[in-house]
C-alpha cells in the first residue's frame, strides 16, 4: 500500500524519520532501533538525504531493508542536490526495483559550507521540476514538503504557496 492511500484513510498515522548513520556500527544500532520502534506499528518511516547525496547508498539501502526485511513502508527523501538528472533517474529506477514506492521529493539545503543553493549542471533548481521528473519516471506516490513561515529565500508568501502547490 502507497503511503497516500494509508493517508487517505482519514485515521490518524505514526511515521519516523531516521537520517543514515556515517558507519556500519551506527547502521546496524539503528535498523535495531527500527526493529524495536516496530512494535509502535507505524504507518510508515522516511530516510533522510543528505546534502548533495552524501548519504545517498545508504537512504537506498535502508529504505529497501526496513521494508524487505522489517514490514514497515518506507518513503525515501530525494533532493536536487549535487545531481544531474540521469543520476537521479537511476536512483529512482534503484528504489522501484527495490520496491519503494513513495519518495519525498525536495529541492534540499546547500551543502555544508556554502550559504546557497546552486543547482548541479543537467539536474534541478527547484522542487517542481524534481517532482515532474519523478512523475515522468515510475508511479510513485510523492510527497513534498513546505516551511510554514514561508520559504526564507522567497519573499512573497502567496508565491511561495504557489510554488508548494506545484
Amino acid at each position: 500500500m502507497r503511503i497516500d492511500e494509508i493517508l487517505a484513510k482519514g485515521k490518524p498515522t505514526v511515521s519516523f524519520e531516521f537520517f543514515p548513520p556515517k558507519n556500519d556500527a551506527g547502521f546496524a544500532q539503528l535498523f535495531q532501533t527500527i526493529e524495536d520502534l516496530r512494535a509502535l506499528k507505524p504507518s510508515y518511516v522516511s530516510v533522510t538525504y543528505g546534502a548533495g547525496g552524501s548519504t545517498r547508498q545508504k537512504t537506498v539501502e535502508l529504505v529497501e531493508r526496513i521494508q524487505r526485511e522489517i514490514g514497515i513502508r518506507s518513503m525515501a527523501h530525494l533532493t536536487c542536490v549535487g545531481h544531474t538528472s540521469d543520476e537521479i533517474g537511476k536512483i529512482l529506477d534503484e528504489l522501484w526495483n527495490g520496491g519503494i514506492r513513495t519518495v519525498l521529493a525536495l529541492r534540499g539545503d546547500p551543502p555544508q559550507g556554502q550559504s546557497s543553493f546552486v543547482p548541479t549542471g543537467g539536474g534541478f533548481q527547484f522542487a517542481d521540476q524534481l517532482v515532474q521528473y519523478v512523475k515522468s519516471r515510475h508511479d510513485f506516490c510523492i510527497g513534498v514538503a513546505g516551511y510554514p513561515e514561508g520559504h526564507p529565500q522567497c519573499l512573497n508568501r502567496t508565491r511561495d504557496l504557489e510554488n508548494l502547490k506545484r
